[in-house]
């Protein structure tokens, strides 16, 4: 959090991650580098080049599209989720190198314009070996593009969070038409089997993580909901001090946290990207978003001074041991009296 934007400053973490991202980068470049030449001898430098930058972009769009249900899966992988900015722009400025050295190689030096020669080299939409490949490299690049541009919490707050929210979902568009793009890429110039099975393959651990997180998601939001004023949570003793428990209160979602002996609850929903805050822990007095380190205060749900940010607060009881939540929430930024462990309120 930061009371204005300002110029990147990087930190020993980032200056890892970024590092990672670039050594990463250069190992599959050389070791695309390397094979290539042992499959097709005749390859040229530019080619292996072109082809090299675009598989390594393809790649990290597979890593990041990951990660997202990894971090939902296993916390483990969550400073992945903090940083992963850095991995998209890295990815979309892979996939810009891609495309100007293809419109060179393949393109430039002609009669006709460039980019023009790119919408229009194939136009046979009847075949696969004529189909227009490159149209769909366009759009997916045009996508990644704006999501690069706009991938900085300026442009969170000058568009809001739900319209942010909502262009950045774009991603799976893109990843759609790529998966279009080199497929069909694939089959006009490779005989072997092996591209496409590898290219099924990636798409089907992504799916297959996506489902394995929405159904993890799907089992807390499907337990057995209570109706009436007042919605049972769980047990004051089961929640970890400093830490939360998450359920569910009129169909939403909210956040018990625990902290030197009191009981506070607030809704789940960052206003940052709609991180789960109760899947964070209180730091400095403050709950702590696991995904970028936004803060609120437990008893308000405002974020401290001179910040202004704020999430709606429930009030709540404990009856028998048992922590119960009013199902109304008060408005965002409303200060609750915390509830103190051994005590019931009624």
């Amino acid at each position: 959090m930061s009371l204005r934007y300002v110029a990147v400053n990087w930190n020993r973490q980032k200056r890892i991650y970024d590092g990672t991202i670039a050594l990463t980068v250069v190992l599959l470049l050389a070791g695309f580098a390397a094979a290539t030449p042992l499959a097709h001898p005749d390859a040229t430098i530019e080619t292996i080049l072109i082809r090299g930058i675009g598989l390594t972009a393809f790649l990290l769009l597979h890593v990041i599209l990951a990660i997202g249900p990894l971090a939902r899966l296993d916390r483990r992988f969550l400073p992945l989720l903090y940083n992963r900015r850095h991995l998209g722009v890295a990815m979309f400025l892979l996939g810009l190198t891609h495309a100007i050295l293809s419109i060179l190689q393949y393109h430039a030096g002609g009669d006709t314009d460039a980019l023009v020669s790119v919408l229009t080299a194939n136009g046979d939409y009847g075949f696969i070996a004529q189909f227009p490949f490159e149209l769909f490299g366009v759009l997916a690049l045009g996508i990644l593009f704006l999501m690069a541009a706009t991938s900085h919490d300026y442009w969170l707050s000058a568009l809001t969070p739900p319209v942010w929210k909502r262009l950045h979902m774009l991603v799976y568009v893109a990843y759609l038409a790529l998966l279009a793009h080199v497929g069909l890429g694939v089959l006009q110039s490779e005989t072997s089997l092996l591209y496409p099975i590898a290219l099924g393959a990636g798409c089907c651990v992504l799916a297959g993580l996506h489902l394995a997180a929405a159904l993890k998601e799907r089992r807390l939001d499907g337990a057995p909901a209570e109706s009436g004023e007042w919605v049972a949570i769980c047990r004051a003793d089961e929640i970890e001090d400093l830490r939360a428990r998450i359920g569910v209160v009129a169909g939403e979602r909210v956040a018990v946290f625990r902290y030197g002996g009191r009981l506070s609850c607030v809704s789940n929903v960052c206003k940052h990207q709609n991180g789960p805050l109760g899947e964070g822990r209180i730091i400095d007095g403050c709950i702590t978003c696991p995904w970028h380190g936004y803060q609120y205060l437990p008893d308000t749900g405002a974020s401290p001074p001179p910040f202004h940010d704020s999430v709606p607060t429930f009030n709540l009881r404990v009856v028998g041991g048992r922590v119960e939540v009013h199902s109304i929430p008060n408005p965002p930024g409303t200060r609750v009296e915390p509830v103190v462990i051994g005590s019931s309120s009624s």
